[in-house]
């Protein structure tokens, strides 16, 4: 059903929408609704009240809240939200967060990277964690997928650091896969 308004303060909260649609207002004046395919982000900064509901009576929504803390506390609160296409992580990773406000996808106030990508069975990826402070969270979405040696299905998450060395992705099956590159310490 959703959330009644509640408050957070120097979080980066992000929401990713798997099913249905979400119905979001804030107490910076933003309502929206959030369906799969887009990437909203809050900085919570000073603090902000929210609320999020299912927009559809007849359809379930799911979806994933991703909270990080920031390397920069008490900003300006901030809203942004941005439509994907999906069609770009078709075996590949599609970047939809990073630190840099120019960069591909929308940005958060920590040295964090995370990436979307649908893997056809038979295909590998590399990643190459982005900074050497740095580990990546494999998060599996759906289907099957071997991370260095590891079999992980869907809802299976493997967290990796201290590679100096990329991490390959082979799809057993058509997966979808959320990869999360985050600082290992505060």
């Amino acid at each position: 059903m959703g959330f009644g308004t509640h408050p957070h303060d120097n979080m980066e909260i992000i929401s990713i929408p798997l099913e249905g649609d979400l119905e979001h207002k804030d107490s910076m004046g933003n309502v929206a609704v959030i369906r799969n395919g887009d990437i909203q982000v809050m900085s919570a900064g000073t603090g902000i009240t929210h609320s999020e509901y299912n927009r559809n009576k007849n359809q379930e929504v799911k979806f994933l809240q991703i909270w990080v803390f920031p390397n920069k506390r008490s900003v300006t609160p901030r809203y942004d939200q941005i439509t994907l296409n999906k069609a770009d992580r078709n075996n590949t990773f599609q970047q939809i967060i990073s630190p840099d406000q120019n960069d591909e996808g929308v940005w958060i106030h920590q040295d964090a990277w995370f990436h979307m990508a649908d893997l056809s069975s038979g295909k590998s990826l590399d990643y190459s964690i982005k900074r050497p402070q740095n580990g990546a969270y494999f998060f599996i979405l759906s289907g099957n997928v071997i991370i260095n040696g590891e079999i992980l299905g869907a809802r299976d998450g493997m967290g990796i650091w201290n590679m100096d060395k990329p991490i390959t992705v082979n799809a057993s099956s058509d997966a979808e896969i959320l990869l999360m590159d985050v600082p290992m310490a505060l």
